[in-house]
């Protein structure tokens, strides 16, 4: 069976974990911690980096920093994993949804204008397949009307915009270390980037429970206090050294992921040409980390029938997400703005390969000799 995810694994993790055990710390104030600061602050950079236990939880103290709360509206697309919302919707903020671009699946920057009201706070651009949104104009359009920008790079490390890594371009960028992301902490893990050095102190209060914790191990106070609201937001030690492993080799993952994702769009790229699929599309001038590669059938019955095609040949695909707005929660706590063109009908057709660090050549040619066969 070729599987549709394998987390990836270096052979520097078991060697960093034993390392960590040995220390006399194992919450999120160890030497490993540490590393992976300094790493994302310099490789990245940011003002300031901070290890999480998810993308989930980086989203969510990224709401507490700017004091979202009920009277505000956030924009973003309904093209996302839950987190995306609720990490706004916890702190009774509206959610208002626009719609993505087919090409991209990334929401419509031309679209966020006519969704802002006085009540609206921030956007909320998720850089979908690790591929840039366009961060120009959305940064144009924050700086106009005085929004904050969080960008929700889950899927995004080792990308960028025009050079500039994605998660380091709007005020705030949050990241996910799960198993299906690129580079994993052991399962879960996450990262909150501060790119405003003025969300510093808070954001370190918000994640030692509301205390100046960070503060006191840093020798710079004798004792902590309950400073704000917060919570747990840690990293252990042993996740951070897991995630570090996979750090000093992440070139070679992300040149491993491209060569298979480069290896499909050669191969398919005929198929997309001849009208029976539609391959994704690099419009930016980005570089992306092939973190997902995706084609898109004519119709979900077509989709289904493929999925199925591809378990009889013993090859796991999935779709993705579901649309937000048209969820129970969504109805709930968002509107959508605007005409749903493409959300739905495209995220439909979409079918994600498999794909992961270390695929082999002959995994891959299976799984595109499956792909023509059901198509030709």
């Amino acid at each position: 069976m070729i599987p549709f995810n394998v987390p990836p694994s270096t052979g520097n993790e078991k060697k960093y974990i034993l390392s960590a055990l040995d220390s006399d710390i194992l919450s999120g104030h160890g030497t490993f911690n540490l590393y992976c600061q300094r790493w994302f602050e310099k490789n990245l950079p940011c003002d300031r980096a901070l290890l999480t236990p998810s993308c989930t939880a980086a989203l969510e103290m990224a709401a507490i920093i700017l004091d979202i709360d009920k009277d505000d509206e956030i924009i973003m697309p309904s093209f996302t994993f839950p987190s995306t919302a609720n990490a706004f919707a916890l702190r009774g903020a509206r959610i208002v949804f626009i719609d993505v671009e087919p090409d991209t699946m990334n929401l419509n920057g031309e679209l966020i204008e006519p969704a802002i009201t006085k009540k609206t706070k921030a956007i909320v651009p998720v850089h979908y397949a690790g591929v840039a949104c366009d961060m120009d104009a959305i940064m144009e359009i924050s700086k106009k009307h005085s929004l904050f920008v969080i960008e929700d790079a889950a899927q995004g490390m080792m990308s960028d915009f025009k050079g500039k890594a994605l998660g380091t371009i709007g005020h705030l960028g949050t990241f996910s270390f799960h198993e299906t992301k690129n580079y994993t902490s052991g399962g879960e893990g996450g990262l909150l980037l501060i790119n405003d050095e003025k969300f510093i102190e808070r954001a370190e209060i918000i994640r030692e429970k509301g205390t100046n914790r960070s503060q006191f191990h840093r020798g710079q106070i004798d004792k902590y206090q309950w400073m704000d609201i917060g919570s747990s937001f840690l990293l252990s030690e042993i996740q951070a050294a897991y995630l570090y492993g996979q750090l000093k080799d992440a070139e070679k993952i992300k040149r491993s992921r491209l060569e298979s994702w480069n290896h499909y769009f050669e191969e398919l790229i005929a198929l997309d040409e001849a009208g029976k699929i539609d391959c994704p599309k690099m419009q930016r001038k980005s570089g992306h980390n092939a973190h997902i590669f995706y084609i898109k059938t004519k119709n979900i019955e077509e989709r289904t029938n493929f999925i199925n095609y591809l378990k009889q040949k013993e090859i796991s695909a999935a779709f993705h997400y579901v649309p937000l707005h048209s969820s129970k929660a969504g109805r709930k706590f968002s509107r959508f703005h605007g005409q749903d063109m493409f959300t739905t009908m495209e995220s439909e057709k979409l079918v994600r390969l498999p794909l992961w660090y270390g695929m082999t050549k002959s995994d891959r040619y299976q799984v595109i000799d499956a792909v023509k066969s059901f198509f030709c």
